[in-house]
């Protein structure tokens, strides 16, 4: 970038806690004032936002242009919108942050972000998917900025051993969008003294792919996944899935089955082929094929989502998974002789214990009310520890006795009672019966969570059940789900289903 000598550079670096935002500031400003500048940093502290997020602003401006002017310049305390010339951002909404806070600009601003993503607690908190759409932050940077760079620079830090401000500094240096020689940048990562070598591989791979115009994870397409082996007990349920189901319910179908035979085992994976063929003999007498088969293909995602309901064999079996120790190596770069200690929070309840019994048994535990004092608070288990370990292992192998208990009854009459409503309003309002399949979300997670949503959804289905055969159900069950999900306590659901009354 060619430096205009009346006016600084100005480098805005958008980075959440704990990504060494600040690191990769400090290193900026010694690497400017190596090259000749002088150099102005400060920060803009955020709040607890996925860990809190930090601008930092760096201004630089060239001292031969000081000292030919014989004044100081002045110099700002935080980026203007319309006035910044590279933004850096650690994460993809950290880099639609800055363009909605009108910091990129076409004819100016060339914006720098990593594709991957840190959820927000907004979209982790949501009743339904939350997450933000990232294509439209992708496509978004393409058209605000004068340059897009973007790529997976969590990916790249893990790559080179290191941490994401290396790559971020990598990605800066490699944009050429600073009039600084890579040999500078390096040198400053020398003097910082700490972890040099993973530093500087880290460094490399970023500068690299920056330079070169690597495809951005967000845009890129996906690529075609390997065909994994199947096993020779599933392959009969495999091919029922190709005999038996149109060919736009048939990804998610394998998923589905994939799911329940994990979940529970074989047996389980073919009733679950059943009742969707089943679904399928319907689609057919309403006319799906002229619908896009839309009412199979949500009953494969959503009645797979269902028979797999968490119960507490299922949370104690989830969190006991040598994939998920794996993952937690990995976020935090664990070396290979390291000790990772991980806590789980549990808590629970009453309900849950008892639900886990045979009915008769679980029946006469939710009576002993005098029990739930020992459920009345969360609890820490460190799976990291055998006893730990031990504990959530042996309440997962109750799974293999879950067909016999209270919950599993009752999650699976409320399974044929869904299907039922489904498979009688289907021949007469096709797209009533695809919004039935959908109102699934609301009954999802566990514990609170789980007892909130399914009181929802069966406000939702009474509220259907009183108006069978009449006009405009579709939009209805449509606008009740979404009220549903609008907030925890339902109060948006009671006004929807007052004014529907």
């Amino acid at each position: 970038m060619a430096q205009d000598a009346a006016r600084p550079l100005n480098i805005a670096i958008m980075a959440l806690g704990g990504q060494g935002g600040g690191v990769m500031a400090d290193w900026t400003v010694r690497a400017g004032e190596l090259a000749g500048f002088r150099a102005q940093l400060t920060s803009v502290q955020g709040v607890a936002q996925r860990t809190g997020a930090t601008i930092y602003y760096v201004e630089l401006f060239p001292e031969t242009a000081i000292a030919a002017k014989g004044k100081e310049p002045v110099l700002a305390l935080m980026p203007v919108p319309g006035d910044v010339d590279v933004v850096v951002a650690s994460e993809l909404m950290e880099a639609g942050r800055a363009i909605m806070r009108g910091f990129v600009t076409p004819e100016r601003t060339i914006l720098i972000g990593s594709t991957h993503r840190v959820y927000a607690i907004a979209e982790k908190i949501a009743m339904s998917d939350g997450r933000a759409d990232g294509g439209a932050v992708a496509e978004s940077a393409q058209a605000r900025a004068k340059r897009w760079i973007g790529f997976d620079m969590d990916q790249t830090a893990r790559e080179g051993g290191s941490v994401i401000s290396a790559a971020m500094f990598g990605a800066l240096a490699g944009s050429g969008a600073l009039p600084i020689p890579r040999e500078v940048f390096e040198q400053v990562i020398r003097e910082s003294g700490f972890a040099i070598e993973p530093n500087l591989r880290t460094f490399a791979l970023a500068y690299n792919r920056a330079r070169d115009g690597h495809p951005s994870s967000a845009a890129a397409a996906p690529a075609e996944p390997a065909a994994l082996p199947v096993p020779p007990a599933v392959t009969p349920l495999v091919a029922r899935i190709a005999a038996e189901l149109p060919f736009i319910a048939r990804e998610f179908a394998t998923e589905g089955l994939r799911r329940t035979i994990d979940y529970q085992d074989l047996a389980y994976g073919a009733l679950y082929l059943d009742r969707l063929r089943a679904v399928a003999e319907w689609d057919a007498a309403a006319g799906g094929s002229g619908k896009r088969h839309e009412l199979v293909r949500e009953a494969a995602r959503h009645l797979a989502l269902w028979m797999t309901f968490e119960d507490t064999n299922r949370v104690a079996e989830l969190k006991t998974r040598g994939s998920r120790f794996e993952r937690f190596r990995s976020e935090i770069n664990a070396a290979p002789d390291q000790i990772v200690a991980v806590t789980e929070f549990m808590h629970p309840r009453l309900e849950e214990v008892a639900d886990s019994l045979p009915p008769a048994l679980g029946q006469w535990v939710s009576r002993q009310r005098w029990l739930g004092r020992f459920f009345a608070k969360g609890r820490q288990v460190r799976t990291s520890s055998l006893r730990g370990y031990a504990m959530l292992r042996l309440l997962a192998a109750g799974a293999r006795w879950r067909r016999s208990t209270i919950r599993y009854a009752r999650e699976n009459a409320a399974i044929e009672a869904w299907l039922e409503r489904v498979r009688a309003c289907a021949a007469s309002d096709y797209a009533a019966a695809v919004e039935l399949l959908r109102c699934q979300k609301l009954v999802r997670g566990y514990s609170d969570t789980h007892a909130r949503g399914s009181a929802n959804f069966a406000r939702i289905m009474a509220a259907y059940d009183a108006r069978q055969g009449k006009t405009g159900l579709a939009p209805l069950l449509r606008r009740l789900r979404d009220a549903a999900l609008a907030d925890e306590k339902g109060a948006k659901l009671t006004e929807m289903l007052e004014e529907a009354a």
